[in-house]
């Protein structure tokens, strides 16, 4: 059984945001499967910042897209043919998808591929969120790289976000003061009221500065950073003698066009901690899934997702992690699962 396949392959590489024109859609029949092999159908894929930093030709934790190839992506999918030996038609997978409505899962090959309960817990775009990479890199970030402990003040930026939102709820479950940096009013309302933290500040506001030295009068002890550029200074200027940085991203820096200059004399003066992390960097995943799953299934922990639809979205879909224009996981849904 053949079924025509759309692929968005990447033909230049982006300056600044990403343009539609940087991709080429194009359409060809599924291949042959050979034994080993499994065709599935692309249900969800998850819009990541670093799907901006896999279309750079910079030194990064793994290749760079290259030109003419399918753009690399995490998602969702249904298995609808299938000659491999652990995988049957409907089982639901999660995995490197890439951005096309099929996907060819090939046993005999290197790379990540799970298999997701028949009957999930949660929505599936949850699992792309709370319950994915994102949650697990807020919970590995504020448990291993950055442990937040009770009575600490943690300052989580784009807390608003998919990461930060479930790394400042996971800092309540943990006993700290959590303060969110956020871009304008309502998310910030949204931090407090929806999501529970004990402050909000908004970086966009011309009092920035002056509104995180008022949440943090006790000083910073763990920063969960996602931002890098202005944001992130601001935060370790308040950070405590022997504070401890869980840096997980540099979204400031991923859709510029040039390379901010920064002074870390502060991480010296303040003898601070900073270590880099991703979610990869984890092989067993399981404690942190079924936390997750856990939290949010109980209300510990409230997962949120903006859902935009069609693959042919994707490029400018992804622009909105940049622009502000969501909260909570952005998930690109390609197909539906009927």
């Amino acid at each position: 059984m053949s079924f025509t396949n759309r692929q968005l392959l990447l033909k230049t590489r982006p300056e600044g945001l990403v343009r539609e024109d940087n991709f080429e859609l194009r359409e060809t029949p599924t291949p042959e499967l050979r034994d080993g092999q499994a065709l599935v159908r692309v249900l969800y894929l998850s819009m990541d910042p670093t799907n901006r930093v896999w279309m750079s030709d910079v030194p990064q934790y793994m290749p760079p897209v290259a030109i003419g190839e399918v753009m690399r992506g995490i998602g969702i999918g249904r298995v609808v043919a299938s000659k491999a030996t652990h995988y049957a038609v409907g089982d639901l997978v999660q995995g490197l998808v890439g951005w096309q409505d099929y996907a060819l899962l090939d046993e005999g090959k290197t790379g990540y591929w799970a298999k997701l309960p028949p009957k999930p817990p949660v929505p599936l775009p949850t699992l792309l969120g709370a319950c994915g990479f994102s949650g697990i890199t807020a919970y590995y970030g504020l448990t291993e790289i950055a442990p937040v402990q009770a009575g600490e003040t943690l300052v989580v930026s784009a807390a608003a976000g998919s990461v930060g939102s479930i790394a400042g709820q996971i800092g309540k479950l943990r006993g700290a003061r959590v303060v969110g940096i956020a871009g304008g009013a309502e998310k910030c309302r949204h931090l407090v009221d929806d999501l529970g933290f004990d402050a909000a500040v908004d970086y966009k506001a011309e009092d920035f500065k002056q509104q995180l030295a008022a949440a943090t009068p006790d000083g910073v002890h763990v920063n969960f950073e996602n931002v890098g550029g202005a944001v992130m200074r601001a935060v370790f200027s308040r950070m405590v003698n022997g504070g401890r940085v869980a840096l997980c991203g540099l979204i400031a820096n991923y859709a510029s066009g040039g390379k901010p200059a920064d002074d870390y004399s502060v991480i010296i003066v303040k003898r601070l901690t900073v270590r880099g992390f991703l979610a990869f960097d984890y092989k067993d995943q399981q404690r942190a899934v079924q936390d997750l799953v856990g939290w949010v299934v109980s209300g510990k922990i409230k997962a949120g997702e903006t859902v935009a639809d069609g693959l042919e979205n994707a490029p400018l879909v992804l622009n909105r992690l940049f622009d502000g224009s969501h909260t909570g996981k952005l998930v690109l849904r390609v197909s539906s699962d009927g």
